[in-house]
């Protein structure tokens, strides 16, 4: 297999082109009769029939299939926070994703502050010209308050790191236990890592949305969360408010100790904290066949192989170069696309299961080392969208 330096390939591509999206016009301009009919002074026409009807901006411009990239380079990739104008190569290859995958378009929106309030405030006022807000690269817990003080501002906001994540995760726990005969409601499962990914997989898992069951999700038997300084218990005095409202729905025999402690018999574990964390013990610990969703980046909780020869019947990372990548692209593409068709408000928890099982759905033979559809598969973000338009008109 021909070895790369990617880093030095995209540096290179970067510089060649100055960044890898543009703005371009969807009408030449030739004429005068061109340029009266897309400004002045037939402009005024459009701009007087959206004061009129704010709903004709969907209709009229380009916020129907658009959406704002926001980020404050707080939490970039595996970076962490390098600041709004490094975050500007990450936020431009998310916008080519929407374009690539689902037609949309998207620009990427760095903002040169990291003031939970101020961000809140200048995407409400941004608001108007776009139909959608990815939320991408903000650190937990400031995500969680920023995201949820944004879900009346009338247009679907939806933090990928967080809900990507989650869904292209659950969707690959649906076809683990077809592969291996397992009942997805009786899962013990330990999620390690309670940042904004590890809290929104908990979340789905457990079908809690803004503190509200949703009867229609597909819920786990049990889910115990881990941080850096062991489980998430109510015998701890060191929780934030986020993890003491795990507690809620987390844990139910409220069990105590470090990783170890959790991993016994449980049947899955869904890392999205730090590499090469995972030894033998913790997976001769967890109960028959185990699932193991090591998702650090770049370097897993635990590499495949290495899993594998322990005894792990199916494995999945973040990573392209393996089997079973959870992939965020296979998840906002087609959540976008199908709640801008049918100009959702917002996105809700059943949406998002949704989403899952129609990507679940794409693959058709699920085997151990095929549980996730492809990343490039063009297919899936037209079925996502279509399972969310579904769910969202009841």
């Amino acid at each position: 297999m021909e070895k790369h330096d990617y880093n030095k390939e995209s540096l290179e591509l970067h510089r060649k082109h100055k960044g890898k999206i543009e703005v371009t016009s969807k009408i030449d301009v030739q004429t005068s009769h061109d340029l009266s009919r897309v400004y002045s002074p037939g402009v005024a026409a459009p701009c007087l029939a959206i004061a009129a009807d704010v709903n004709e901006a969907y209709n009229l411009t380009l916020k129907g299939n658009t959406v704002a990239v926001v980020s404050d380079g707080s939490a970039v990739l595996g970076l962490g926070n390098i600041g709004a104008a490094a975050a500007i190569p990450v936020m431009e290859g998310k916008a080519m994703l929407f374009k690539k995958f689902a037609g949309l378009n998207a620009f990427p929106i760095c903002l040169d502050t990291q003031d939970t309030a101020e961000i809140i405030r200048t995407v409400k006022l941004i608001a108007p010209v776009f139909g959608g807000i990815n939320l991408e690269d903000i650190s937990a817990p400031r995500s969680f308050e920023i995201e949820q003080s944004l879900q009346d501002i009338g247009i679907p906001v939806f933090h990928d790191d967080q809900h990507g994540t989650a869904i292209v995760t659950l969707a690959g726990l649906i076809n683990a236990c077809k592969v291996l005969g397992k009942e997805l409601s009786q899962l013990k499962i330990v999620v390690n890592g309670a940042g904004a990914a590890g809290i929104a997989i908990t979340n789905l898992l457990r079908c809690h949305d803004n503190e509200h069951d949703h009867g229609s999700c597909l819920a786990v038997k049990s889910v115990i969360v881990c941080d850096s300084k062991g489980i998430i218990s109510k015998d701890r005095d060191n929780l934030n408010e986020v993890k003491q409202k795990l507690l809620s729905y987390t844990n139910p025999e409220n069990k105590s100790g470090l990783l170890l402690d959790a991993m016994i018999d449980a049947d899955v574990f869904i890392g999205v904290s730090k590499g090469n964390l995972l030894e033998a013990e913790h997976i001769k610990a967890m109960a028959e066949n185990p699932i193991v969703f090591a998702l650090a980046n770049p370097t897993p909780e635990i590499m495949p192989d290495k899993a594998k020869e322990l005894g792990v019947a199916v494995i999945a990372t973040g990573r392209s170069d393996y089997p079973n990548q959870v992939n965020n692209v296979l998840a906002f593409p087609g959540i976008f696309k199908g709640a801008l068709e049918v100009r959702a408000e917002r996105i809700t928890a059943d949406m998002k299961v949704a989403a899952a099982e129609a990507i679940a759905a794409c693959e058709l033979n699920p085997t151990t080392d095929r549980i996730i559809p492809n990343a490039l598969n063009m297919n899936i973000a037209d079925k996502v969208a279509q399972a969310v338009k579904d769910k969202y008109r009841g």
